[in-house]
């Protein structure tokens, strides 16, 4: 597979927009962000590719993955018009239950996530009613090479005391009080520019999935193990 790198002058535009970030900027500059757009949703395109070998996502492309360059400013303090980076947000086939990943190409913080942003209630609660009764798993699979070596501990915001129904001494309590389940990894602006950079990004990728395969049998069964339906 022939790969559409990010390429240094998509870098150099992101950088050269947070140094102007206004709209009288922007627009004489826009020919410039159409190309790096277009390189950016061919980037996409080839980590879409390569994820669906291992994976099922429902993005359909790159391009139409990527999230608005124009931010909304009417409720925020920060009112300059653009965010420099590109991003998106790829999501995995309803019959897993979901979970995502997350990709930021910008200068000096460029980072992938993955995991579980946001849980309905239902599907909180069984995944910290599995924390209680399974919390060996959990800390097997956290402890895990594979995810220490690509994303260390386990991220996501946590309630400060322990959730209704849950002894505040479990010995798991500070999993189960969680309401997300997050992953990171970040990159240099060199690791971004080379060349296999993509083929990178998906091998990291690929090392979360024992946890996103255990969640799928989570979030698709009950506590006794049923087909929930």
């Amino acid at each position: 597979m022939n790969t559409v790198p990010f390429s240094s002058s998509s870098i150099q535009f992101l950088i050269d927009l947070t140094q102007n970030n206004n709209r009288e900027w922007f627009t004489k500059h826009k020919d410039e962000y159409l190309i790096a757009q277009e390189n950016a949703g061919e980037f996409i395109d080839n980590l879409i590719v390569l994820m669906n070998k291992h994976d099922q996502l429902v993005n359909e492309s790159g391009k139409k993955s990527l999230f608005r360059i124009y931010k909304d400013v009417r409720f925020s303090k920060d009112k300059t018009p653009y965010n420099p980076r590109f991003a998106c947000g790829l999501n995995r086939s309803e019959k897993f239950r979901r979970g995502g990943y997350y990709v930021n190409l910008q200068p000096g913080k460029s980072a992938i996530a993955c995991g579980f942003f946001a849980p309905n209630t239902a599907d909180l609660l069984r995944i910290r009613k599995d924390i209680e009764a399974n919390y060996k798993t959990w800390e097997r699979l956290l402890e895990s090479k594979e995810i220490k070596e690509n994303f260390g501990a386990m991220k996501g915001d946590s309630v400060k005391t322990a959730p209704r129904g849950f002894e505040k001494d479990h010995p798991a309590i500070h999993l189960i009080r969680h309401k997300q389940f997050l992953f990171s990894h970040e990159f240099t602006d060199k690791e971004v520019l080379d060349d296999q950079f993509v083929v990178k990004m998906d091998s990291i990728f690929q090392a979360i999935r024992p946890f996103f395969d255990y969640m799928s049998t989570v979030l698709t069964t009950n506590m006794d193990g049923e087909d929930a339906g």
